[in-house]
């Protein structure tokens, strides 16, 4: 992984807790690179926002191409491939950043690139027939290097409060939506303006990730003593909740604990929920029997600037696991994705708009919650050096379900009861919120087990 090597200081030292876990105190984020550690929250979120915006905006160029013959076939399987692209990289990736062969920057510089020379081909030559493959693979491996990078970079900058940080970064994936919302109102696509408006925030994401910085190994800012209990009671509390990790894990080390494999199926039910309950909505929302009395053919239009909304809201969720705990706010975030499901099917059923698009908004906030708070979790149980990795391997979990939906998404419009489906789906989302309450950070003796000594060292003495 790329680090601020600063020069030598005597105020920087390494202290180590009474379970032998390392933390380098002294050196404040000025001294490291220059400018406040804010910084490194608010360029991965151009970064993630931008890389974002630059995937949609290929998406809605080629669907603007679906009349073309086999244009909507060929449309699910480029997306598939690049969802496939995209999560193949993560981990590679990640492992290349902490060996020190790719710094962030140049991830995050590079993956631009290739996402920039994919929408500049669609802007150029809109239907690139047999190459249109090829440019999903680079595409998404692309995205997918800076997106991994984007969500890493922020837990190693607030080690003692990274839900909040790591929650807004995230929260791009919702931001970026927003221009090509605005671009591609429903029938009025057009593919050039589309891939030179993805052109254009690919270079807003090369111009952030070339100031990205990762701070040293094992750093803690200064004014955080990582050996005492904080005096404030909000801190202390703040702090019981959420514990930091025993000690540092590889991803071997990680994958070898079942604590990942939880975390992994959360994310993956999550996902899958989330990403059917966008889909299921659109093709039903064109009838009348959902919502297409009041919206018509704009129903899915709608239906999606309700899913931004609720997931550009996310950073609200972040700065609450700080104070509250991760673990019940991933548990809540879950089970609020489960009765958005339920309250869509009775919207859909009853022909309540209102409540179609409010069970929308919560679903887009409940699902892209779960992935920023399983973020901050992987970092608060296995570390943050190899944190990078460890996302990567979760990564797959986030992008398996868009990726299977994609190569399948032409018998979506065909399902004989799609209010059915989404009660199986509020279902698989409530299962996930029983184990989410449930996690422990590997090592950790759960306070149950620690039994009082009966005979204190004043009476042993006396």
């Amino acid at each position: 992984m790329d680090t601020t090597v600063p020069p030598a200081s005597p105020v920087c030292r390494e202290v180590r807790d009474r379970r032998g876990r390392v933390y380098r105190v002294g050196e404040s984020d000025v001294d490291l690179m220059g400018r406040p550690r804010i910084w490194m929250v608010v360029l991965p979120w151009v970064g993630m926002t931008g890389i974002s915006g630059a995937a949609y905006a290929w998406v809605a160029a080629q669907a603007a191409l679906r009349d073309t013959p086999g244009g909507g076939g060929s449309l699910f399987r480029a997306a598939c491939l690049w969802l496939s692209a995209q999560a193949a990289v993560a981990f590679p990736a990640g492992r290349a950043r902490e060996s020190g062969r790719l710094s962030a920057r140049r991830a995050v510089v590079s993956g631009a690139a290739g996402v920039l020379l994919v929408c500049a081909a669609v802007a150029v030559v809109p239907d690139p027939g047999a190459a249109r493959a090829v440019l999903a693979v680079v595409g998404g491996a692309g995205a997918g290097l800076v997106q991994t990078t984007c969500l890493s970079v922020p837990g190693t900058w607030y080690p003692e409060r990274r839900g909040g940080p790591t929650a807004l970064v995230v929260g791009g994936l919702a931001h970026g939506a927003v221009p090509v919302l605005l671009l591609a109102p429903p029938g009025a696509a057009h593919p050039r303006v589309l891939g030179a408006s993805g052109a254009g925030m690919c270079l807003a994401v090369a111009a952030a990730g070339w100031f990205l910085r990762c701070p040293p190994r094992n750093w803690w800012p200064p004014h955080h003593d990582p050996l005492r209990v904080p005096a404030a009671p909000a801190a202390r509390g703040a702090r019981e909740k959420n514990p930091p990790a025993v000690r540092h894990h590889t991803p071997g080390q990680a994958a070898r604990t079942p604590v990942l494999w939880v975390l992994w199926l959360c994310l993956l039910g999550a996902a899958g929920v989330t990403v059917l309950g966008v889909c299921l909505p659109a093709p039903a929302g064109r009838g009348a029997a959902f919502g297409g009395a009041v919206f018509g053919g704009a129903a899915p239009h709608a239906t999606a600037w309700a899913v931004v909304a609720g997931g550009a809201a996310v950073g609200a969720v972040g700065v609450l696991s700080d104070r509250s705990g991760r673990r019940a706010v991933l548990g809540a975030a879950c089970a609020l994705l489960g009765l958005a499901r339920f309250g869509a099917a009775v919207a859909g059923r009853g022909d309540h708009v209102p409540l179609l698009l409010g069970c929308a908004a919560a679903a887009g906030l409940a699902g892209v919650a779960v992935l920023a708070l399983v973020g901050a979790l992987a970092a608060d149980h296995f570390g943050e050096n190899h944190s990078a990795s460890v996302l990567g391997l979760l990564t797959w979990a986030w992008l398996l379900p868009p990726a299977l939906l994609a190569g399948t998404a032409a018998a979506v419009g065909r399902v004989p009861d799609l209010h059915g489906a989404l009660l199986p789906a509020g279902c698989t989302a409530l299962a996930c919120a029983v184990p989410a309450l449930f996690l422990k950070a590997p090592g950790r003796p759960s306070a149950r087990r620690i039994v009082p000594n009966p005979h204190p060292l004043g009476e042993e003495m006396a």
